[in-house]
């Protein structure tokens, strides 16, 4: 997104309190050195997913069951889409118009901070469930009917395919800051949504929409769940990861979260700025070939460690990219966390101001345009690049322990820990190349 936001990523490996190297190499130890900590003091599984969870008072799931505030939530996510609609549609072409910040910094990043905090709150929210179910109820339908039943091979591929194709326009599609590029890309958006939902009825959203996916998959790191006898419970955040259950294209799902993220922090690099202006093909040629071998990358290095562990643990499940996926989720997250922290807080600042007028013509709606930017942050880069490597090894550590804890749970006991070298070597790697990415501009 450097094109759109140049602020991206302030803070370079200069300004780390500590050498680089020993940055990289202290964090790759310290996930080394849990390993072996958990090999030793956990020995069997912990967590119960989605059976587990203290139970909220009655009255705080009955109201937020209830379809008054279901339907409050609802419209509040309409109008907001609505809202941005006017900007997308009649604002002025230029980077003043506030509905660039809006889909890739509010919606995409946004998603994130909603989602822990509120847990899987964009399933309410999404207008585009909203929209299908007012259709459904005009046409007295339940929103589940649909003309054909949605085969469950396809799991959640077409929500990873729209994660690449979402963070194609952010990083790679050129002009992906003008109106008519953003405007074509929401409207196919929109159309194969919405066509899809009358087709397959509303599953399709939790199947297909990139967006609801992903703030589903991030909100399994927050505090809030729902048990299974449906009531709503706090549990500890990686507890609530552990009831994440494998189905198809998940591992693509993370893959492509992961892997996305990681070209984002490569493609701002001077190395590869530097060599891909001096080559002969197009920089979305180039871009789009990059994006892809980094969502690749992750694919099949998760994929043969699992697998691996699968052999090295005599365990013959084809199924074990599947099952330790959920422990790549808080690893995505770590990788958002480090890349994208700086961009919404500046950039975050930057679009709200812009929202008080979505035409770009000088009015004030809001009255938010009389705010300044406060741009504090770009005084304390250490601290930001601190809490950048914290959220990378963070992120690592909990993957170990949620990878660790079904390890104990699906392989022999006196085999579980060696069974668990492929993927632990694996994240490691990640590590110190995440590490790597963030600092490499």
């Amino acid at each position: 997104m450097s094109l759109l936001l140049p602020l991206h990523g302030i803070g370079g490996r200069q300004d780390l309190p500590v050498p680089f190297g020993l940055a990289v190499g202290g964090a790759g130890v310290a996930i080394a050195l849990s390993f072996v900590v958990l090999g030793l003091a956990w020995r069997n599984p912990k967590y119960r997913g989605n059976k587990s969870g203290i139970p909220l008072p009655d009255a705080i799931t009955r109201t937020v069951d209830s379809a008054g505030f279901r339907w409050f939530v609802r419209l509040v996510g309409l109008a907001i889409f609505l809202y941005a609609m006017v900007a997308l549609l009649f604002g002025v072409d230029r980077l003043t118009n506030p509905i660039f910040g809006f889909i890739y910094i509010l919606v995409w990043v946004g998603l994130v901070p909603i989602s822990l905090v509120l847990g899987p709150v964009w399933r309410t929210l999404n207008p585009l469930r909203t929209i299908h179910l007012l259709l459904s109820k005009a046409l007295r339908q339940p929103p589940s009917q649909g003309f054909f039943t949605l085969p469950k091979w396809l799991g959640l591929w077409p929500a990873a395919l729209g994660i690449f194709a979402f963070t194609w326009l952010e990083l790679v599609a050129p002009d992906r800051a003008t109106q008519p590029v953003l405007q074509a890309w929401l409207a196919l958006y929109v159309v194969i949504m919405l066509f899809g939902a009358i087709l397959f009825g509303d599953r399709w959203f939790s199947t297909a929409d990139p967006f609801e996916v992903y703030a589903t998959l991030m909100s399994r790191l927050s505090p809030w769940g729902r048990r299974d006898d449906g009531k709503l419970v706090i549990r500890r955040p990686l507890e609530n990861l552990d009831g994440l259950k494998a189905q198809p294209g998940l591992v693509g799902m993370v893959a492509a979260l992961l892997g996305s993220t990681a070209y984002d922090g490569f493609s701002n690099s001077t190395a590869w700025i530097g060599w891909a202006q001096n080559t002969d093909y197009s920089m979305t040629t180039l871009g789009t070939l990059a994006l892809l071998a980094f969502i690749l990358f992750v694919l099949v290095t998760y994929s043969s460690a699992t697998l691996l562990a699968g052999r090295l643990s005599d365990s013959s499940r084809t199924a074990l990219p599947g099952l330790f996926a959920h422990s790549v989720v808080p690893i995505a997250f770590g990788y958002v966390v480090a890349h994208y922290l700086t961009l919404l807080i500046l950039e975050g600042q930057r679009t709200l101001i812009y929202l008080s007028d979505p035409l770009s013509n000088g009015a004030n709606i809001f009255g938010t345009g009389l705010l300044g930017l406060n741009t504090d942050i770009t005084n304390h880069s250490t601290t930001i690049s601190v809490i950048q490597v914290l959220a990378v090894v963070s992120g690592h550590l909990m993957g170990v322990v949620s990878a660790h804890d079904r390890a104990v749970a699906l392989f022999p006991r006196h085999k579980a820990l060696a069974g668990q070298l492929p993927l632990l070597i694996v994240m490691v790697g990640y590590t110190i190349g995440g590490l790597l990415l963030l600092f490499s501009a």
